[in-house]
């Protein structure tokens, strides 16, 4: 195997590592991509700084992880479906994914990670929060940990992206989230999982598209759900990455949560999105 020239630097205790030393225009030997993959698996999310990729670029270290898992709500960037357009203009109050989440949990078979570069960044805000859901479940109490192992909950994305869901009711989206109609049924997932590479045990609702457990009411499941967000929502569990052009993020959607802040007011931010497929999660 050739050898890695990449350099990992853990950036929070809690989550997340910065890699250095690498530029992904150029293809990959196979001791970087060990070593970055490793990071990934380590840290939950991986950042990179200055770099300037063409789509076509952007698109290539992306399927050398996984097929590309297209999102069917997004506009895409003109000209490559696979790449999803997150853009904010300077005259919009809405922006997207301003909770925390993690994507793809309402498909049959969730993506593995999502792939994020910085094309246009506001002068200052804008960061995006990561939580690791592993440190979170394991903070919690073995009584607690117990009963959530052997629950399910239905996620869903009627209320997000629905006809009559939270985005349709923006008025400023401008075009940015559409295909309603492709709005599917619910699925079902357990509350813990084992992450399929490195079985750890993680929590795995988030606010955006966990309706419910399994077999249990809204109502009744509300209370515990607003228990499990804000505990893994705690500082702790967390943290912060400021963007620049050219910088890229890759999330682990098994392991984390994020958080897209919307503190930029009058200025516009342009991300390019690719998300890549993973594979079946098995219950803790």
């Amino acid at each position: 195997m050739a050898q890695s020239t990449s350099k990992v630097t853990p950036y929070a205790s809690a989550l997340g590592a910065l890699i250095s030393g690498v530029d992904l225009a150029q293809p990959l030997s196979e001791g970087d991509f060990a070593t970055i993959r490793q990071a990934f698996l380590d840290h939950g999310v991986i950042f990179f700084r200055d770099q300037q990729l063409t789509p076509e670029q952007h698109l290539a270290f992306a399927r050398r992880w996984a097929p590309i898992d297209i999102n069917r709500f997004f506009k895409p960037v003109e000209g490559y479906p696979e790449i999803a357009e997150v853009r904010k203009e300077a005259d919009q109050t809405t922006n997207i994914g301003g909770d925390w989440h993690t994507d793809h949990s309402y498909d049959k078979v969730p993506a593995m990670g999502s792939l994020l570069l910085a094309r246009e960044v506001p002068p200052r805000g804008g960061d995006t929060l990561f939580a690791n859901m592993a440190l979170a479940y394991e903070a919690l109490s073995p009584g607690l940990r117990k009963t959530l192992d052997g629950l399910k909950a239905v996620h869903s994305t009627a209320h997000v992206f629905g006809a009559q869901g939270g985005y349709a009711k923006a008025a400023d989206l401008g075009g940015r989230i559409g295909n309603a109609d492709a709005v599917t049924q619910d699925v079902v997932h357990p509350v813990v999982i084992r992450h399929p590479d490195t079985g750890r045990r993680t929590l795995y609702v988030n606010s955006a598209f966990t309706t419910r457990f399994d077999g249990w009411t809204a109502a009744e499941s509300a209370p515990l759900l607003k228990l499990l967000y804000e505990h893994a929502s705690k500082p702790e569990f967390s943290c912060r990455f400021a963007w620049q052009a050219g910088s890229l993020a890759f999330w682990d959607n098994r392991a984390t949560w994020h958080y897209a802040l919307n503190d930029y007011h009058g200025h516009r931010r342009v991300m390019h999105r690719i998300t890549v497929q993973g594979s079946p999660i098995p219950a803790a």
